[in-house]
């Protein structure tokens, strides 16, 4: 290895380390964080919740990625799109909030979704989340079908440096904030992975949605 390789994957590792530094996803992890305590859950008919049918399980696991796809270098992801429920919005960094759970999207912007820093970037080795919300005060927000997608259906992040990372569902399951397993959905597994995360389950007033809708998706593809 010339010295110049070798300062290139040390420039690289320092790179990650500050965006992604053992410390966030280690509390992420062991403390099974979730996502987003808000929404205005004011609207008479509520956002589709996953069928059970769609979990995520050993009788369906999850795709294999392809041998001619590899894991892709860091690049900050610029827009989600789901075509099945008609997701196109743009992305911007998020990271934890004063509270120590994953943050969101400013609610204002509901078509408005987030990548959260303290883990991959979509396409990387390990696994990458995509934040945002179900809805607001004005109505449906970027996530809000999220829990009417079916296996096999795909999100495709479309990265800075030009390329599409295009993962395929495997599974579609809400998780009670109260005993979020934050290990199962943030953990690495070794290859590419994406997980999509919004509010769902039971709304109240006092404490808002019960739930997190998260959707677990394999990268298949490179565009």
């Amino acid at each position: 290895m010339s010295a110049s390789e070798a300062a290139e994957i040390a420039e690289e590792e320092e790179r990650r380390q500050r965006r992604a530094p053992w410390g966030v996803i280690a509390l992420v992890l062991l403390t099974g964080l979730a996502l987003i305590r808000n929404g205005s859950g004011e609207f008479d008919v509520g956002p589709p919740q996953p069928a059970r049918a769609a979990a995520a399980d050993s009788r369906s696991p999850a795709p294999a990625v392809p041998a001619d796809v590899r894991p892709l270098p860091f690049s900050v992801p610029g827009r989600v799109r789901i075509p099945a429920i008609r997701v196109d919005a743009p992305m911007t960094p998020v990271g934890l909030d004063s509270d120590g759970w994953v943050a969101a999207p400013p609610p204002e912007n509901p078509n408005l979704a987030g990548w959260f820093t303290g883990a991959v970037s979509p396409g990387e080795k390990g696994t990458a989340v995509v934040v945002g919300h179900v809805d607001n005060k004005q109505g449906p927000a970027v996530f809000y079908g999220l829990g009417a997608l079916k296996k096999g259906n795909r999100v495709e992040v479309l990265r800075g440096d030009g390329k599409t990372a295009v993962f395929e569902i495997y599974g579609i399951e809400v998780f009670a904030k109260n005993d979020f397993p934050g290990d199962r959905v943030y953990r690495s597994k070794g290859v590419p992975e994406l997980r999509v995360i919004t509010c769902g389950g039971g709304f109240s007033q006092q404490h808002g949605y019960d739930g997190n809708v998260v959707v677990f998706a394999r990268l298949t593809e490179i565009r």
